[in-house]
């Protein structure tokens, strides 16, 4: 009889499983749409990149700035397609969706929340936070907009629905944004970044294990952009930066799970996506395959966040270090030459049989 109750205990309620399931099919289904746009942009900005690293172009070629503008400009704009996918997805207006990403980066709002400075609302202070290229504010917006379009539709009367509904959602959705949702990628960033610093100045190695599982994750969050001003600041003070040389494993640890899953997938449309994201992770840029790929499935996501923390905790022991600005990737890695180039090489190197060969262990669990 005990043994009956325990085994009833563990196994997980079909309902929790549903619920589970439910959110990511709402995650995938924001990112879907703008997959396409998403790889083809960074396959042009990689390249652009690329070609600049060669002596192809040059920065201030019209070529190069327009193209750059157009790859680089997707991401920096990414709420507003997100507002759209999500107010499609949770069928709320679209133009008072696209009134979130546009109060976020306003120009005005963007010099002075981006630039460190803070706010007041009603006495209430605004944090300073990141908002371009950011992907958690306008999903909890819109999302929180749904709730408040709701009772807007069912009471206004028809008469003043037209310009009441959107007044009252900006009122509402705007604060709880700027004061809440937007400020949230900054605190878990700041907290891990802390973190990483307690760890690094006791073992470089332990502290490239910890940075290299988590980078990914906190890119999602949009947490990671509070670490770019410290590496930044890093380079300026110093010349150099210890933590960008942790990320590159991270890179290609997407990269093997992206082609694995490719790989895997039973439907074309997916093995065209999967393999779209692994060439993109292959050129530096982890966007379509961590938003339309790997997020949807977490056995292939710890796959890559395993791998990551590898290959961080190679150059970390290397004490790697980067003297100028750079994510790290194979087209980049000039800016990475100096201390422990080789391994900081090779954590990408081998990187990316760990978190193909891990994900391709689970295929009967992905496919």
């Amino acid at each position: 009889m005990k043994t009956t109750t325990k085994a009833t205990a563990n196994t997980p309620s079909p309902k929790r499983e549903k619920g589970y399931q439910k959110v990511i099919s709402q995650i995938t289904g924001l990112f879907l749409p703008i997959i396409g746009c998403l790889t083809a942009a960074s396959i042009i900005k990689s390249v652009l990149i690329l070609c600049v690293n060669f002596g192809v172009l040059s920065t201030e070629s019209g070529l190069y700035v327009i193209l750059y503008a157009g790859s680089d400009g997707f991401f920096y704009f990414l709420p507003f397609f997100l507002a759209l996918t999500a107010a499609k997805q949770w069928k709320t207006d679209p133009f008072i969706s696209l009134l979130i990403p546009v109060a976020m980066l306003y120009p005005d709002v963007v010099a002075i929340l981006e630039n460190g400075q803070g706010l007041s609302f009603l006495g209430l202070p605004v944090q300073p936070a990141v908002y371009h290229s950011s992907v958690i504010p306008v999903i909890l917006a819109v999302g929180l907009l749904h709730f408040v379009e709701k009772p807007c539709e069912k009471f206004l009367p028809e008469s003043l629905k037209g310009f009441l509904k959107p007044l009252i959602c900006a009122l509402i959705v705007l604060p709880v944004t700027f004061l809440l949702f937007g400020p949230m990628g900054g605190w878990i960033g700041n907290f891990l970044t802390k973190i990483f610093y307690v760890i690094y100045y006791w073992n470089p190695t332990v502290a490239g294990v910890f940075m290299g599982f988590i980078i990914q994750p906190m890119v999602f969050l949009g947490a990671h952009w509070s670490v770019v001003p410290v590496c930044i600041n890093a380079i300026a003070t110093n010349g150099y930066d210890t933590i960008l040389p942790l990320l590159g494993g991270a890179v290609y640890g997407q990269c093997g799970a992206s082609l694995a899953l490719a790989l895997i997938a039973k439907e074309k449309s997916q093995k065209s996506i999967s393999f779209q994201a692994a060439l993109s992770c292959a050129l530096g840029v982890t966007e379509p395959a961590l938003f339309g790929v790997t997020v949807a499935k977490p056995r292939a996501m710890l796959s890559a966040c395993i791998a990551g923390a590898v290959g961080g905790g190679i150059a970390g022991y290397a004490g790697a270090q980067c003297s100028s600005f750079a994510f790290p990737s194979f087209i980049t890695c000039v800016a990475y030459v100096g201390p422990g180039f080789a391994m900081f090489l090779l954590s990408m190197i081998i990187a990316f049989p760990i978190a193909f060969l891990l994900t391709m262990a689970q295929k009967k669990h992905l496919s």
